[in-house]
């Protein structure tokens, strides 16, 4: 069955939450267990939920706060939504700018996560 843009609007919110809470079972509870993850777009495809847990966990370890900076956009299997990293890097504060898509199966999985940002994306607050 086709998972419905409010559906996966839901989803964006429930991922942006957890995250925020520091919950990266939360998170996981989101993905399939043979999802992808690519963030940023280039490097190394992350598979299944083991290698995903990994990201998650040293991701918020760092104290990164994620804040939705516009609406998510829906077309058929994905989801796009722009928001913000708010973290320190290197010692300073840093907000980076990156746009998630979710590409979900018929169950209402994350079946695939893609983070586009790059170093021009970064900015010292």
């Amino acid at each position: 069955m086709a998972v419905t843009s409010d559906e996966k609007v839901k989803a964006v919110h429930a991922y942006i939450g957890a995250f925020e809470k520091g919950d990266t079972e939360a998170v996981l509870a989101l993905f399939a267990d043979d999802a992808t993850l690519e963030d940023p777009l280039g490097t190394p495809v992350r598979h299944g939920l083991d290698e995903i847990r990994e990201f998650y966990a040293g991701s918020m370890v760092t104290g990164a706060k994620l804040e939705l900076v516009g609406a998510p956009r829906c077309a058929a299997d994905y989801v796009a939504f722009p928001f913000a990293v708010k973290l320190d890097w290197e010692g300073k504060k840093q907000t980076i700018e990156v746009i998630d898509t979710f590409r979900f199966n018929d169950d209402g999985k994350i079946a695939e996560m893609r983070a586009y940002w790059g170093p021009e994306n970064m900015k010292a607050e």
